[in-house]
């Protein structure tokens, strides 16, 4: 039934699942409830809105095949307005879907038919990287990150520019620039940099860190169709060729 929240006990991550199959739903529902999570269920936009006005959660399963709203559409109020790690699950396996998912925004892609245990283990691996973080006892406060006129700071999150205004970045974006700045001119692989932002390597015919690399040179680089500071080492991957200094 939609909006039906499993009986587990608060500490468990919440998670929304958007799918309008019940089939598919009530599976995913019975699947991840009985490994540590705790599920609800929405079959349309609209129950997807009305959710969230009432509770949070600390990840969103979204199918993009929704019968009253475009699944990218509502991706982009997710990263807008909900600001929650979104994973898309999703018929649409082809490769345009796929990029224009992530350019979005989402923190994965996983095409159906799936592996409920592969899903499992990317859910988990998301919320280890964003909803977890959290401690009861927070961590001191870490250093800013200067390079080329920019300023990254960690923990506010936040990406100041040369003229020092925030550069909107979604939580992908951040930890990519994150993990390239805390390894200034040193060649990262794909596999490198795919395990440190969605815990696996990349596949044969995965472009999600080329896509957000991408996404990221428009929003730092002042010619992005000439890169500068994020340079592409054909058949390796990428390097930040920059000085990085701490404040």
């Amino acid at each position: 039934m939609p909006l039906d929240a499993a009986a587990l006990p608060a500490p468990h991550p919440h998670v929304l699942v958007v799918e309008d199959d019940p089939q598919i739903a009530q599976l995913l529902a019975r699947y991840l409830g009985g490994n540590g999570l705790r599920v609800s269920t929405a079959a349309s936009g609209a129950q997807v809105r009305a959710f969230a006005e009432r509770a949070s959660v600390a990840l969103v399963l979204l199918d993009l095949g929704l019968p009253d709203e475009d699944g990218l559409q509502l991706l982009r109020l997710l990263q807008g307005q909900w600001q929650v790690p979104v994973i898309v699950v999703s018929g649409r396996g082809e490769a345009v879907e796929r990029v224009v998912g992530l350019e979005l925004g989402a923190d994965d892609y996983v095409a159906k038919p799936f592996d409920l245990r592969e899903l499992l283990a990317r859910i988990r691996s998301v919320l280890r990287r964003s909803g977890e973080r959290v401690s009861a006892a927070p961590p001191a406060p870490a250093a800013c990150l200067q390079f080329d006129g920019l300023s990254l700071d960690p923990g506010a999150r936040r990406l100041i520019d040369r003229d020092g205004r925030d550069v909107d970045l979604t939580h992908g974006e951040f930890e990519l620039l994150q993990t390239l700045l805390r390894r200034p001119q040193q060649v990262l692989s794909r596999d490198e940099l795919m395990n440190a932002l969605h815990g696996r390597d990349a596949g044969p015919f995965d472009r999600a860190i080329d896509v957000q690399i991408g996404r990221l040179r428009r929003k730092i680089e002042a010619d992005p169709a000439r890169p500068r500071l994020i340079q592409s080492i054909r058949g390796v991957g990428y390097r930040l060729a920059s000085t990085v200094r701490t404040d």
